[in-house]
Formats: structure tokens, C-alpha cells, sequence
């Protein structure tokens, strides 16, 4: 099995090493496991491609790169380039530090990849790890722990269609030990109505007005039974997710009103 593994928080971040043991697991040992990974952290980039400007891929050990660029654009790189001679089986993206429940996913830079194998026509999986007081002696240990397993029965029991927007996973460990996590619920993908993006004024020493983009409270749960609630209830989220951003409830409404 081929696996390539990617991620938001950059080629040196810890969740990355967490990932590739999952991947390895998975893989077995005649198996392949190619990381293509940001060489800068790319929180909160989405689904951005680097359309206007190249970026530069550099070997950093045996089937190890780092390219200056989006999650989704070293999926393409990983697609395209270095694994030209055959695609990989499954792309994982992660295991980012703190979430992407709720409307953190529609900023990740870590489903962001997901989304582009699966538009690609490759099975994917994004993994997220809750942070929180509980775990933060080893924030990733619910995802070490309990990702391998989880991750191999998503492979072998979990939809994966062949549609033009197919399928992928949102995976998201909650903010606690592996010990405690209750188990896993596939859930929706909520909204915390009390948490919003925002900016933040700071001047520099020359007097220079800066904004910085600031984060809402993540301790927030959202509509029962969604992820975010779930997380904070001690339970790993599993959540089908596709490209496809039409609002199919409205269509029929919508045509029936602009008639």
C-alpha cells in the first residue's frame, strides 16, 4: 500500500511524525509512506493553491519533501511529481494541532488537502486533535493512540464513492488522554453560534498600525450530536464530508420564487 501524508502545521511539526506512524500501520511493512508537507506552517490557508507564483520543492531524506506551499498544493506536488510513476492509495492530512470541528473545517489548511486529493480522485482523510487542559503534557496522545486503529477501519468499512465529489473523512480527537476518550460517533459538522473570526489592532515600535486575524473560543460546543459537541463530550468525530458547496435544500425554493 502507498500511502502520501501531508499537513497544515509544516514539515517539522510534531503531529506530523504522529500521522506518519499512522500511515505506516496502515501500510504494513512492504508498504510506502511519501510525505509532501509545507515547508512553513499553513494554518488556516483553506483550500488555497499557489495558481500565480511557483514554489519550490526540496528533498529532505528518503520519501520526504518539503514544498513553500499550501497543504493542497503538496498534494499536487505529490500527485504530480514525486510520485509521477504511480498514485498513492491514500492521502492523510495532519494530525493538525487543535481542531477543524465545526466552521474551523471551512479554514483548514488540513481538510484543505484532503479536499484536493479527493478532487483528485484519491480516498483521503483529514485527522485533527482537540487541544485542551487535559491533555497538555502530551496534546497528541488520543491521536497516537487511537488514530491507527481507527484510521485502518475507516479504510476498510467506510463509504469511498467514485463520484465527481467524492467523499472524504474529517477525523477529530477530543481534548483528552487516550485512557479517556469514550469512542468514536460519526457526527455532522456543526457551527458554534458564539465563536467567531475577528481581527486585532497592534501597533509596531515605528508606530505602524497591524491587524492580527484572531481565533473564537474553541471550548464551545455547537448543535447536539455534531462535532464540535461530541469532542467536547469526550468522543472522536468521524465526519463524511464533499467539494460540493451548492445548497441543495434551496434549489427547488429558489427556482419556484424566481420564476
Amino acid at each position: 500500500m502507498r500511502i502520501l501524508i501531508t499537513n497544515d502545521d509544516g514539515i517539522h511539526a510534531p503531529g506530523l511524525d504522529v500521522l506518519h506512524d499512522i500511515a505506516a500501520d496502515l501500510a504494513g511493512p512492504e508498504g510506502e509512506v511519501w510525505t509532501v508537507a509545507p515547508a512553513f506552517e499553513q494554518s488556516g490557508v483553506g483550500h488555497c493553491v499557489s495558481y500565480t507564483r511557483p514554489m519550490l520543492l526540496a528533498k529532505h531524506g528518503p520519501r520526504r519533501f518539503a514544498a513553500e506551499g499550501s497543504p493542497a498544493d503538496c498534494v499536487l506536488a505529490g500527485l504530480y511529481d514525486v510520485l509521477h510513476d504511480g498514485r498513492p492509495d491514500l492521502v492523510l492530512s495532519g494530525v493538525n494541532a487543535g481542531n477543524n470541528s465545526a466552521e474551523n473545517a471551512l479554514y483548514s489548511g488540513t481538510l484543505g488537502g484532503a479536499m484536493e486529493a479527493a478532487l483528485q480522485g484519491v480516498p483521503a482523510i483529514a485527522l485533527s486533535q482537540f487541544f485542551g487542559p487535559e491533555s497538555r503534557e502530551n496534546p497528541f496522545d488520543a491521536a497516537r493512540t487511537l488514530g491507527p486503529d481507527l484510521v485502518r477501519r475507516l479504510w476498510e468499512k467506510g463509504v469511498w464513492d467514485n463520484g465527481p465529489y467524492r467523499v472524504f473523512y474529517s477525523i477529530n480527537f477530543p481534548p483528552l488522554p487516550a485512557a479517556r476518550v469514550r469512542g468514536f460517533k460519526v457526527a455532522a459538522q456543526g457551527y458554534r453560534t458564539d465563536s467567531f473570526m475577528s481581527v486585532e489592532p497592534s501597533l509596531s515600535p515605528s508606530g505602524r498600525r497591524f491587524l492580527w486575524v484572531k481565533g473564537g473560543e474553541q471550548h464551545v460546543a455547537a448543535q447536539p450530536g455534531t462535532d464540535a459537541t461530541v469532542n467536547l463530550d469526550g468522543w472522536i468525530s468521524v465526519t463524511p464530508m464533499r467539494a460540493d458547496l451548492t445548497a441543495h435544500d434551496v434549489l427547488a425554493e429558489l427556482e419556484a420564487s424566481l420564476a
